[in-house]
């Protein structure tokens, strides 16, 4: 059994030592179902196996956030250049055309506001039934490894998976950071391997030092968060080198939609998920979008 000490530091990671090779695009799914695949490749594209997450579910615990005062003005210029909406049901249904149809990323664990000093316990907020009624391509669910409400987060997210299982929908295990969570490279692989071995599908984490041990033990395909606003050239060598460590693909907010132009961003964090741009390139390319304003 294992045990809490005793154990020998990993250090092994392979890296630089590719994968074996997988008839499917999206890391480690090699053996799931035919749904799970087909919703799979709506959020990973075939061709490059990258993904451009737009992260809006900032309200479900920040209620109107910078950015997004309104959604239904806010979001639509930026949707033709992304791969997934990361959203509640309710923001999506009140404010989001399904017209788009674009992959979604449904926000299905709830919780405390920021009113809280502790916000680790959270519920499932939102049923299979409903994740299936909004044709969800994932289910996201918060996790606080290493805080008070650790294992009933973990419990929340087993549920998650064990009904996404039985429908076909994959579950993206996010791992949250709190005040008491250091954001170290140690910490990042502790939490992303353990939600890889519950069985999520995809885990969404933070950029950190020495990322690509992160993403080497990670068994599943990792998505960055883009966590709190930065400067673009910052931001898109965040996203450049997270890619370049091994990143399926970035989930951002406030570094998109919080932008001086925030439709020039995303076409520019676009080019270096997708076409493979240097954070050099890429920023050019946000200034010369950003002057045809």
């Amino acid at each position: 059994m294992a045990e809490k000490d005793g154990n020998k530091t990993a250090k092994d990671y392979g890296i630089g030592i590719p994968s074996p090779k997988q008839t499917f695009h999206v890391k480690g799914m090699d053996n799931v179902d035919w749904g799970m695949k087909n919703r799979l490749s709506r959020i990973f594209h075939p061709k490059s196996g990258h993904t451009v997450m737009l992260a809006f579910d900032h309200g479900y615990i920040m209620g109107s956030t910078a950015g997004l005062e309104r959604l239904d003005l806010v979001i639509p210029p930026l949707v033709p250049y992304i791969d997934v909406l990361m959203a509640t049901r309710g923001a999506l249904r009140a404010a989001i055309s399904p017209s788009y149809n674009k992959a979604v990323a449904l926000r299905c664990s709830a919780g405390s506001s920021v009113l809280k000093d502790d916000m680790s316990t959270e519920v499932i907020g939102v049923n299979i039934e409903d994740a299936i009624r909004m044709n969800a391509s994932c289910m996201a669910i918060q996790t606080f490894i290493g805080s008070n409400g650790e294992c009933s987060s973990i419990h929340n997210l087993v549920r998650t998976i064990d009904a996404g299982n039985r429908y076909g929908i994959p579950t993206l295990g996010v791992v949250a950071v709190g005040k008491e969570m250091a954001r170290t490279t140690k910490y990042f692989l502790l939490a992303t391997r353990m939600l890889a071995e519950f069985g999520a599908q995809i885990i969404k984490t933070y950029y950190c030092d020495e990322f690509e041990k992160v993403t080497a033990a990670c068994p599943v395909p990792i998505v960055i968060a883009g966590g709190k606003k930065l400067p673009e050239a910052d931001a898109l060598k965040m996203a450049y080198n997270a890619i370049q460590e091994g990143a399926s693909g970035v989930d951002m907010g406030r570094n998109i939609f919080q932008a001086e132009n925030s439709t020039a961003m995303v076409q520019a964090v676009r080019a270096i998920v997708h076409d493979g741009e240097t954070p050099e390139k890429a920023y050019d390319l946000y200034n010369t979008l950003k002057a045809e304003k």
